[in-house]
């Protein structure tokens, strides 16, 4: 029996194979292209089991292609913290039509979104502001899914460096399908697959997030200057189930 047959095996013996089985999905998995690992995935969960976000990033547009090319039926999130440059919100409605994209908006509570401008947490509770806007709204989403696609690549941060394809957030299995491309690889796919640029990256600007922490920079370097971190807190999270 390969390593493949015997997943397929225990997912059909037990709806709780998840909690045990990411080192086999690594093993399956990690010898793949990014593509092939995108068209496996399906094999073992059902699309609407699928959580695919994109912040319509600097990056974010190779992971979308790859999807357009594996499942463009694939839903994508948006978190929609009400702080994202014009030019992020225009560069997500440009994607949109250019992959047709169906982009599911996720809104933070209006009055404690309001609150977090009133006072600018950003300033003295940076991530408070980002658990408000980022993370509460999706955690509910979250929970409707049992995989959670996510564009990370290991070469953007430490912490990024030591994940691998599957990773155990909480109670949820996150997937990486890029995390071990190089960077020369997405730029090459970038200019092959004629795909556009996010319009504030020919500006300095490496890595796009909320207006108030991001700055121009290499990499993440312009990403919460001042803070003792590169990560807005929907990524990390010790992998470990919750209790």
């Amino acid at each position: 029996m390969t390593l493949e047959q015997k997943i397929l095996h225990i997912a059909e013996k037990t709806a709780e194979w998840q909690d045990f089985s990411v080192e086999l999905l690594n093993d399956v998995f990690t010898p793949l292209t990014y593509l092939d690992r995108i068209r496996l995935l399906y094999k073992y969960f059902n699309e609407k089991e699928v959580l695919l976000t994109s912040s319509f990033g600097t990056s974010s547009a190779f992971l979308l292609w790859c999807f357009s090319e594996m499942r463009p039926t694939q839903q994508v999130h948006f978190i929609d913290t009400t702080y994202h440059f014009p030019e992020t919100l225009a560069y997500k409605e440009r994607l949109t039509a250019r992959f047709n994209l169906n982009v599911v908006d996720v809104l933070p509570d209006p009055t404690q979104n309001a609150l977090t401008s009133e006072e600018q947490w950003w300033k003295e509770h940076p991530r408070m502001c980002c658990t408000i806007n980022k993370v509460v709204p999706l955690d509910p989403i979250k929970a409707q899914h049992k995989v959670w696609v996510s564009g990370l690549m290991a070469y953007q941060t430490e912490f990024r460096s030591h994940l691998r394809v599957f990773e155990r957030q909480g109670d949820i299995l996150k997937f990486h399908p890029l995390i071990d491309i190089d960077e020369g690889e997405v730029l090459y796919q970038f200019s092959l697959n004629n795909l556009p640029k996010h319009p504030l990256e020919d500006m300095g600007f490496g890595s796009i997030g909320c207006t108030h922490c991001t700055k121009k920079g290499d990499g993440r370097d312009g990403r919460f200057q001042g803070q003792s971190r590169k990560e807005c807190g929907l990524h990390p999270g010790y992998f470990i189930k919750k209790r």
